[in-house]
């Protein structure tokens, strides 16, 4: 009997602790559902609950007035003040800070040192004499020829200062000079509009094309541009689009680099046109002020570069239209650069001719016979190998640089 009791005992005891054991693992489940339910994974647990914010007391001051209705309510702490350290430049992301463009022709007109030495200072010692024979005059037109002023603006020059040879024979040194100052700020055109498209229009970027010879200075001559934009505080971006040139874009992009301006840029020998319609595209899209494109330094002997020029000209415009063409001539070349710049203006409506290496090795009259044989106005010059020697032209400077001190 006894052995009854203790069997149905242990019997008992096994059944009630099966029947807790299945009502634990019923409850795990249970909490891994809903967890799964309501997002949380065993990976990620469930965040703590917020703290319940007690009540504010009402009438609460900065001096403590109000708290006396609850002398028990809990005044939420104030978070700590984090103080961040300063802000530093990321190593290697400083830019060069150009100056504004205004008034660099001034800072830059002792570059024309060589030129007023064969030309002002040779026209002023012969105006200087106190009766100008016909042989004086001849040799006013010879300094002036061999200055590159070219034969229709010599004419205009030696004309007008005969009209005034009874002026000449009893001036001053000071005022010899501000006579001849006046007859070449005349002929360089003073009235042309210089002004640069490189402003944003219609909610679209200005874009301007460079083009030019090879050996002209045109890459060198972009990113010069980007240079004088920047310091006049326009955002640029550059296209890198003289693809036949090994190492074009990479001199582009260094130019670029310095100042903190993007070059868009294609594979070597790949498609100019494809290159500048993405750099435009990108420029639109980023809404910066101007895009400038350097095409290939075609040689204007080749008629199927020159229709690859128009090509460009033609598809940039189908993302925004072109506001400038500046056509960039190398001072030194003379009659040549003149010829070239008529072929380019068969491909291409240029609207601005910049003049490079125009430092003294080149004679300052170039900038007259451009202007009078092509009917285009100078709108920049380069005087010098300097990243900031490139100027925009102003014709009474020019012809003060020429002239020179009386």
């Amino acid at each position: 009997m006894e052995f009854v009791l203790i069997a149905i005992a242990i019997l008992v005891v096994a059944l009630i602790l099966g029947v807790s054991l299945l009502v634990g693992r019923g409850r795990r489940t249970t909490r891994l559902d809903d967890d799964a339910t309501s997002g949380t994974t065993l990976t990620r647990p469930r965040p703590p609950a917020p703290p319940v914010e007690q009540p504010r007391p009402t009438g609460a001051t900065a001096s403590g007035l109000g708290l006396q209705d609850q002398p028990d309510a809990v005044v939420p702490e104030a978070p700590p003040t984090v103080e961040l350290p300063p802000a530093e430049p990321e190593p290697g992301l400083v830019f060069d800070q150009p100056a504004p463009s205004a008034g660099r022709l001034v800072r830059l007109r002792s570059r024309l040192a060589r030129s007023q030495s064969s030309l002002g200072r040779g026209l002023l010692t012969v105006l200087a004499r106190e009766k100008l024979t016909e042989d004086d005059w001849e040799e006013v037109e010879e300094t002036l020829l061999a200055a590159d002023v070219g034969v229709s603006a010599t004419t205009q020059i030696v004309e007008r200062l005969r009209t005034r040879s009874m002026v000449l024979a009893t001036a001053s040194g000071a005022e010899l000079r501000e006579l001849l100052v006046e007859n070449l700020t005349a002929v360089l055109g003073p009235d042309l509009d210089r002004s640069l498209g490189t402003s944003r229009h219609e909610g679209r970027p200005g874009v301007v094309l460079v083009v030019g010879v090879n050996g002209a200075g045109k890459t060198t001559t972009v990113g010069k541009l980007a240079r004088v934009l920047v310091g006049d505080g326009k955002s640029v971006i550059l296209g890198a689009a003289d693809t036949f040139r090994a190492a074009a874009a990479d001199q582009l992009e260094t130019w670029g680099e310095r100042v903190g301006v993007l070059t868009v840029r294609g594979r070597e020998g790949g498609d100019p046109a494809a290159v500048a319609f993405e750099a435009v595209r990108t420029g639109v899209e980023a809404e910066v002020d101007t895009v400038v494109v350097d095409t290939a330094g075609r040689l204007h002997t080749k008629s199927g570069l020159m229709d690859e020029l128009g090509k460009v000209k033609r598809v940039v415009e189908k993302q925004s239209p072109v506001t400038e063409v500046l056509l960039v001539l190398d001072a030194t070349t003379g009659q040549n650069g003149v010829v070239q710049a008529r072929v380019f203006t068969e491909a291409v409506e240029v609207t601005g001719v910049v003049l490079t290496k125009l430092d003294g090795t080149a004679k300052g009259g170039i900038v007259v016979r451009v202007q009078q044989e092509l009917g285009i106005p100078v709108k920049l010059i380069g005087l010098g190998e300097g990243p900031d020697d490139l100027a925009p032209f102003e014709p009474r400077v020019f012809a003060e640089g020429l002239v020179g001190d009386a």
